[in-house]
């Protein structure tokens, strides 16, 4: 069994760990959450979770360790923690925006095998996409990791100067994607449709789109193609979409929103 300590259980690490307990696989990990104020992950005590707000107990007690802090708070828990860290036995896990392994490794020793991980916050229903980097990681510990973030979703090893970019589409994109779900909810009603199933009908179908992609190893526009008629409804509304910019809008959010984290 794997001992996870997650270091500052706010909403991404809260998701993590509820992902973890309802993965199939969960039986491997006993985890430790930390949080200063424990009492908004109390409740992950009655399954089995470590709640605490001491840092160094987590430490001591775990194999892995996520530090899922703000970026401005990285240094101040590698500093608390760092005297803990023995690299015969802990691998660490950033998930923090921004914080590059070599600034981590100024806090730790760098005998210390370090990983960069971006999840998004679909880690609590296991759909989660995770993009991973680490530096001088042993194949072992590669795999303990990508198994690790698997678990609550799919996952893949990235170089780590796209990792910024991977926050973007990843993380961010869980946002983007609401923003149309809830644009084609707001479509729905005035089309007729309640709030209620206008939403259902936008979510359902957005989640069939992915699942195209994902599993038939297809095109964006292939699938389009295959729905738009001549003359049809469909192509009359994307055109209508493309007049107004849809395609050319995401793109400059997703290049302002990256230009942003780089900045």
């Amino acid at each position: 069994m794997k001992n996870i300590a997650i270091i500052g259980c706010g909403n991404l690490g809260l998701s993590i760990v509820e992902g973890l307990l309802d993965d199939a696989t969960s039986e491997q990990y006993h985890i430790t959450a930390t949080r200063r104020n424990v009492r908004p992950i109390q409740h992950l005590a009655s399954r089995g979770v470590t709640v605490t707000s001491d840092n160094a107990y987590a430490v001591k007690e775990a194999d892995v360790i996520i530090v899922a802090v703000k970026p401005y708070n990285v240094d101040g828990i590698l500093q608390e923690i760092s005297e803990y860290l023995d690299a015969s036995r802990h691998t660490l896990v950033s998930l923090a925006t921004g914080v590059s392994i070599a600034s981590i490794h100024k806090q730790v020793d760098e005998a210390i095998a370090v990983f960069r991980a971006m999840p998004n916050t679909a880690t609590l229903v296991k759909e989660s996409f995770t993009c991973i980097c680490h530096y001088e990681a042993s194949e072992e510990q590669v795999q303990t990791i990508s198994a690790l973030f698997e678990g609550i979703g799919r996952t893949k090893i990235i170089r780590e100067d796209l990792m910024e970019a991977a926050t973007i589409l990843g993380a961010c994109g869980i946002a983007y994607a609401l923003r149309f779900i809830r644009a084609m909810t707001q479509g729905g009603i005035q089309i007729g449709f309640s709030a209620e199933v206008a939403s259902l009908i936008a979510s359902q179908t957005v989640k069939g789109a992915a699942e195209l992609l994902l599993s038939g190893d297809t095109h964006p526009e292939g699938e389009i193609d295959k729905v738009t008629t001549p003359k049809g409804c469909t192509i009359v509304g994307l055109n209508e979409m493309e007049h107004a910019g849809f395609s050319s809008a995401l793109i400059k959010g997703i290049v302002s929103s990256f230009d942003k984290i780089v900045d």
